[in-house]
């Protein structure tokens, strides 16, 4: 998640809303770099590791889920105990991650009693999820007793999916921002091409506000299919939108719009 973002006074100069993202300032800086450099910056980082193991845990559960090998095959089986156990090593990136909401929670621009309810609920909700996820994975590793496991699975799926609906209110008010920085950036230009002035410097600022908006939409996108998958495990997987299938895609879409993201920001 994102910390939420205050609008800055000027309307020629992009907001904080525009600014303080590194995956949208970073963007340009990745076109040029070494793709070898670029992969081992990528793979030092706690979040590339996992979201590389996400990718690979999601597409194995697609394969099983749409049946395209037969369950008698031994590769069915390997693939399943492959998933199984992406799963739980996915688990063991996340201790100590909490400490990252916590941080962002600090770091957030409260304008508003809004502003401070909806930092409460997205950061929160998703540190409590990250907090407790420790245990799970302790539990599922066996150093606790196995019998707590699913109790503790469900507060961590409540929890996680609580995050997420502060998350997506906090992403649309940032949309909405931009939006509107957008709009005075082109009067700007507009007004500027009239004057027969070239506007190199706020055409610049226009390709960074769309490059964030476009990112903040993806990570809508994201924080949607996440908030699916845990909604799936308050339900214990019942219901039409707990289908293996799409939940597997769901999580698929989201490792790689998560994998773009960390991948433009390092």
């Amino acid at each position: 998640m994102e910390p939420p973002t205050s609008r800055a006074p000027p309307p020629l100069d992009p907001s904080p809303t525009t600014t303080k993202n590194p995956a949208a300032t970073a963007t340009s800086k990745t076109r040029d770099r070494d793709f070898l450099l670029h992969l081992e910056a990528y793979l030092a980082k706690r979040d590339g590791v996992d979201k590389v193991l996400k990718i690979s845990r999601y597409a194995a559960k697609i394969i099983l889920s749409s049946s395209l090998l037969p369950e008698t095959l031994p590769l069915h089986r390997r693939l399943k105990g492959f998933e199984s156990s992406v799963g739980l090593s996915r688990k063991a990136f996340r201790v100590g991650k909490f400490v990252q909401d916590v941080n962002a929670f600090r770091a957030s621009h409260l304008d508003s009693g809004q502003d401070l309810i909806l930092s409460l609920i997205a950061y929160g909700g998703e540190g409590i999820y990250y907090f407790v996820e420790q245990f799970v994975w302790l539990a599922k590793s066996g150093l606790i007793d196995g019998r707590h496991s699913r109790v503790l699975s469900k507060i961590s799926a409540w929890a996680e999916f609580v995050g997420y609906i502060g998350s997506v209110n906090l992403k649309i008010r940032d949309l909405r921002r931009l939006r509107e920085d957008e709009a005075c950036v082109e009067s700007s230009i507009e007004i500027a091409t009239s004057r027969g002035i070239n506007p190199k410097e706020e055409e610049l600022k226009l390709r960074k506000l769309r490059e964030k908006k476009l990112m903040k939409k993806m990570s809508v996108v994201q924080d949607l299919a996440d908030g699916l998958m845990a909604l799936a495990d308050i339900r214990d997987g019942k219901g039409r939108l707990s289908a293996p299938l799409l939940l597997s895609s769901a999580g698929l879409v989201s490792a790689l719009i998560s994998t773009h993201k960390n991948w433009v920001s390092c």
